[in-house]
């Protein structure tokens, strides 16, 4: 499920990203997007590849990796993230929720380390 006003279009600085034609309240889920569970040795495997940028890691122990359907790939990285993502590792899903009341035309961040994590730099920022 993605809610028929987002959008993706290219950013200035960070590549593709998620936008909304409307606005969108506090606490609205925006999109359920299935995924794909890959095992260790694959996780494995996609590290080495452009890939790895677009995985989340999956299970309690994070050792395998998820390939997020629909648009949660696309969603940028903020620490002020807008918006928050939670996994559901049995239905196998990941699940985008509005943080705060969200403007039409304003791009859609969550936190790639997590709600609430702001002082671990991305793998990106480490470079």
């Amino acid at each position: 499920m993605i809610l028929p006003i987002l959008y993706i279009m290219d950013t200035a600085e960070r590549g593709r990203g998620v936008f909304t034609t409307e606005s969108i309240p506090e606490g609205t889920t925006i999109e359920i997007a299935p995924v794909i569970v890959l095992d260790e040795v694959d996780r494995s495997v996609v590290d080495t590849t452009l890939l790895h940028d677009y995985i989340f890691e999956w299970g309690e122990d994070e050792r395998k990796a998820a390939v997020a359907l629909g648009y949660v790939s696309i969603y940028n990285h903020s620490v002020e993230a807008n918006c928050r993502y939670d996994m559901d590792y049995e239905q196998r899903t990941i699940q985008i929720q509005t943080k705060r009341a969200i403007a039409a035309d304003e791009e859609l961040c969550i936190n790639y380390n997590g709600d609430g994590i702001t002082d671990k730099p991305v793998w990106f920022e480490a470079k």
